[in-house]
């Protein structure tokens, strides 16, 4: 069901006007660096209750411990600088702090974050890689991706092999600097996947962010936005493709509190096979101080196969009047047997005229890219996946 909030609309705790209490609690979720004052989740709990806790393999109660089960290897381009600090280092934490209780976990479990410094005015003409690779166990990591005034990066996070795995993710932008940052979820079917990323956009710069989801047993990744200054924009994509026994969730928000921004979140997902669970949460506050924010936020899902399920949330609080625009839509669906019919009616096969419809609903995100290679090897895993169930 899609659905397009004007301004100064209100639907059942979706969308709220005006002062008072917040619309949702999630908007107003508690931040700190202490684990503690997280209290242990029990699945009731509004921002776990799609969460299969028991599958977390500890992430969320501290009994998982850090044998060094992921690999990770960097690979980066001339003058960029990769640093190991420790957690008191000002630039760890930066971006934000932990807003739930895995995030807070590993922010205190992690032996070194790693800092990514592009320095100011660097225009990089080919990405920073960074391969994490699991080996079985368990890990957790802190990365500060870092660019400075007006430099231009793409920084790709490359997940895959098997772990249990607590990961969080800092992108620091300085003011009119520009930032793509793709986060790759390969992991093999065994893998479990929590963390937080988190942006601190300057003034007048630009981040993208792209976000791809496949493998895992679980992923559950919190994707936050912050203004520095006037002037910034964020784009937040992503793209998942759920398969059976897979729970894939993907929770955004998006805080509007200077004046002047832009945002624009675009998540699609397909599901196939019975116990395939996605769960996408889009939150946008817009605080009584940033007039002029334009922002919209849209979730589409395509429903291959029966025994999927989709939970689908936008929620948006706006405290200002003065605002360019907001908005939301959400929309699932199944595969439409008309595309199929008129593919095939022009000799197009079964098969191919599948993968043809599911390709066209996901080309619009894996262009955001930029990156040729990597968007080959999504498209081809797209037609893995649909292989697979056929």
């Amino acid at each position: 069901m899609a659905e397009n909030i004007p301004v100064g609309s209100t639907t059942d705790g979706a969308v709220q006007v005006g002062g008072g209490q917040p619309a949702d609690a999630r908007v107003s979720a508690p931040a700190s660096y202490d684990v503690a004052d997280f209290p242990v989740p029990h699945g009731r709990e509004e921002e776990w209750r799609f969460t299969p806790l028991e599958r977390l393999r500890g992430l969320h109660d501290g009994t998982a411990v850090d044998d060094g089960g992921v690999r990770h290897d960097i690979f980066s381009p001339s003058g960029v600088t990769t640093e190991l600090v420790d957690r008191d280092d000002p630039r760890v934490g930066r971006a934000g702090k932990p807003v739930d209780r895995v995030a807070a976990q590993v922010y205190s479990s992690f032996q070194k974050a790693t800092v990514i410094t592009v320095p100011k005015e660097t225009v990089l003409t080919e990405p920073v890689r960074i391969a994490a690779h699991g080996q079985g166990g368990t890990a957790y990591a802190h990365h500060v991706i870092e660019v400075g005034a007006f430099a231009e990066a793409v920084v790709i996070l490359d997940h895959t092999g098997d772990a249990t795995f607590g990961g969080n993710v800092e992108y620091i932008l300085g003011d009119g600097a520009k930032l793509t940052a793709v986060s790759v979820q390969d992991w093999g079917d065994k893998a479990v996947h929590a963390g937080q990323h988190t942006a601190l956009i300057g003034r007048d710069a630009s981040f993208r962010s792209v976000v791809v989801t496949f493998g895992g047993d679980l992923v559950r990744l919190h994707p936050r936005i912050n203004y520095a200054g006037p002037g910034g924009e964020a784009e937040l994509y992503g793209l998942y493709f759920t398969d059976d026994g897979q729970h894939q969730e993907h929770r955004l928000f998006v805080d509007h509190a200077v004046p002047h921004c832009r945002s624009n979140v675009v998540y699609k997902g397909a599901l196939q096979g019975r116990q395939a669970h996605a769960v996408w949460i889009g939150d946008v506050l817009i605080r009584a101080a940033a007039e002029g924010t334009d922002t919209y936020e849209l979730n589409r899902n395509l429903v291959l196969t029966d025994g999927a399920r989709v939970d689908s949330v936008p929620n948006l609080e706006i405290e200002t009047g003065e605002i360019v625009g907001a908005g939301h839509a959400s929309a699932t669906g199944r595969f439409e047997d008309e595309q199929l019919f008129y593919l095939m009616s022009r000799g197009i096969p079964a098969a191919e005229a599948r993968r043809l419809v599911v390709r066209g609903f996901f080309a619009e995100l894996v262009q955001q890219i930029g990156v040729a290679e990597l968007q080959e090897r999504l498209l081809e895993k797209i037609d893995a996946e649909l292989e697979a169930s056929v």
